[in-house]
């Protein structure tokens, strides 16, 4: 398969896209494609970095995998395309969103391409899946690769704000180094209304809050 990744990321994961893994993993994405619905389109596996560069990532929000649905997938974690209806966890963050922010205004398209452009990395641990198969390619060892874009993200910067949602993204960003960064924690968005652990965390004001005071500009969440 051929590798649609922008420059800024090729150089900084040079060393992992040469790891015999990686060709493997390629390989059998390829595989998958051809042989299975698979979303998101193709060229679009990699759309979390090619709208969000390494030097300009100033938020990560990582999520499982792609969504399974005809059209949805975008290749941006919780993201969906202009025209597609919002799914129920996108619309749990934008009710705390807008009780975060104090904002009478709901965002009418799920497309998030709009935080991707201001520094806000949408990363799915998994970033291909089968119709209709949830986690259906967490066997292909994208794992392997997107620990160690948040590795390398924790190592060779300072000061983003991770925003880990559900104890799954929580595992995920278990070594994140929180002396250099800020991490913030709650319940899944998607279980909003079971749990009661995602309403009210505050995470985008944090999240401003702390890159103001960095002198890094805030994202224009809405």
């Amino acid at each position: 398969m051929q590798l649609h990744l922008n420059s800024s990321w090729q150089t900084i994961l040079a060393d992992e896209i040469q790891k015999p893994y990686f060709s493997e993993l390629m390989k059998a994405v390829d595989e998958e494609y051809k042989n299975h619905v698979c979303f998101p389109p193709k060229e679009l596996i990699f759309s979390a970095f090619n709208n969000c560069s390494f030097e300009d990532t100033k938020v990560v929000i990582i999520g499982q995998d792609p969504y399974h649905g005809v059209g949805e997938a975008n290749g941006l974690s919780f993201s969906v395309n202009d025209s597609v209806k919002i799914p129920p966890s996108l619309r749990n963050i934008f009710r705390e969103l807008n009780d975060d922010l104090d904002s009478i205004f709901m965002p009418t398209s799920g497309n998030l391409e709009r935080w991707a452009k201001q520094g806000v990395l949408l990363l799915n641990a998994s970033l291909s899946v089968r119709i209709d198969t949830p986690n259906s390619h967490k066997h292909l060892k994208w794992g392997i690769f997107t620990d160690a874009v948040i590795h390398k993200i924790s190592e060779e910067k300072e000061n983003v704000v991770f925003m880990l949602w559900g104890s799954f993204a929580q595992k995920k960003g278990a070594k994140i180094d929180r002396e250099k960064h800020l991490v913030l924690e709650s319940g899944h968005p998607s279980f909003a209304n079971i749990h009661k652990k995602w309403f009210g965390n505050k995470h985008f004001s944090q999240a401003n809050l702390y890159l103001e005071q960095k002198n890094l500009g805030k994202i224009d969440w809405l």
